[in-house]
């Protein structure tokens, strides 16, 4: 049975909000969650795959005044952390954890956050699995749609495409990474799938849940937001784009170069991190606009609605003779983006730059001295 909004609210009642612990699965943000409670007086905790540990319990411990790890919990899978002895440890610590794209990575079976993880969740627990594409009955694109947010075109079938298209596959190896792949044309897709196929990069099945997307042409941009449910405020918490391999490398090089590696191979799209950009400040508002639509349709379309860190990913796209934000890709959850503060939207409105992590340890710091944990958790 899924675990509700009441459940969470009985077991606050047995925790000590004066001496929480926040915690991250170890990978993705967990350094930015750490490091951001920490500036809140709170305990951190890492929940770390063996083999993977040193970043948090070496490298980034905390000792002597320095680091913003203080404790690490090494688990065989990150999965694991739904067994019982985990949870029962970590409800004795007072934990709130936070939600992420690890969620659905590394777990075989998502449920088991939805039904086994009794333990507070900052985010909506059960909104990152509607990040997937293939999701039903909602996903990304539903409320996006509903929200009246301008998304790419989207072709049913290889037969219809009669432009630029950007095709995502689940890769074979990693599933939850898609091999992105581009094609103008029903025989130029064709070539790629073939390709894709003999060496293995995508399978028939993840061909099948494909999605054919018109590709924009313009200049990309990551909104990352965060909002509120305790100011009932949307923030934009800085801009970004993605660094790709090896996209980012090809691209580096001179024309005839480009040309002689495209005999040989297609660049791949497998993101490595964010560098932080600004946009001129007369789209702050068009931004704006597309957080709060998103924001209200997800109250409309979930009990709980988005709450916390969420992003949407796309570019600005001028083919229309104004510019225009098309919106490609949502995280709903804190994006992977350390970069987040150095451009200057937090500092605006909070008077100096502002990480994800910062702003999620001042929410929970603000909920406990409200007594409105219960309204930022599920």
């Amino acid at each position: 049975m899924a675990i509700t909004r009441k459940d969470i609210s009985i077991l606050l009642k047995n925790y000590d909000c004066d001496n929480l612990t926040v915690a991250a699965l170890g990978g993705h943000s967990c350094l930015d969650v750490c490091h951001g409670a920490k500036q809140h007086d709170f305990k951190t905790l890492a929940l770390v795959k063996k083999g993977r540990e040193k970043t948090y319990n070496k490298y980034y411990a905390t000792s002597e005044g320095e680091g913003c790890v203080d404790e690490t919990i090494v688990l065989d899978n990150f999965s694991d952390v739904t067994k019982p002895e985990i949870v029962s440890i970590l409800q004795k610590k007072n934990t709130i954890l936070t939600s992420s794209r690890y969620w659905w990575v590394y777990f075989d079976d998502f449920s088991k956050v939805e039904n086994d993880l009794l333990v507070p969740i900052h985010g909506t627990r059960d909104m990152v699995k509607l990040e997937e594409r293939d999701c039903t009955p909602v996903n990304q694109y539903d409320i996006l749609k509903q929200a009246d947010i301008r998304i790419p075109k989207i072709f049913n079938n290889s037969s219809e495409i009669d432009s630029l298209v950007i095709v995502k596959a689940n890769e074979s190896i990693r599933g939850y990474e898609r091999a992105f792949f581009f094609a103008s044309s029903p025989e130029q897709y064709q070539i790629r799938v073939d390709e894709l196929l003999r060496n293995g990069t995508i399978t028939e099945d993840s061909l099948k849940n494909a999605v054919i997307e018109e590709f924009i042409l313009g200049a990309q941009v990551n909104l990352n937001f965060f909002y509120s449910p305790l100011s009932d405020q949307l923030e934009l918490m800085g801009t970004d784009m993605r660094r790709q391999t090896s996209l980012d490398g090809f691209l580096r090089l001179p024309a005839d170069a480009q040309f002689e590696i495209l005999k040989l191979q297609q660049p791949k799209l497998i993101e490595t991190g964010h560098v932080a950009v600004t946009m001129k400040e007369s789209l702050l508002e068009k931004a704006f606009e597309l957080g709060e639509k998103f924001v209200k349709t997800s109250k409309e379309m979930h009990p709980d609605g988005i709450i916390g860190a969420f992003a949407l990913q796309g570019a600005v796209d001028a083919g229309k003779g104004k510019e225009d934000f098309v919106i490609f890709d949502v995280s709903m959850r804190i994006p992977g983006s350390p970069g987040t503060p150095f451009t200057p939207y937090s500092s605006y409105l909070h008077g100096s730059p502002m990480s994800f992590g910062q702003r999620i340890g001042l929410e929970l710091k603000r909920a406990v001295e409200s007594n409105r944990l219960n309204e930022i958790v599920t």
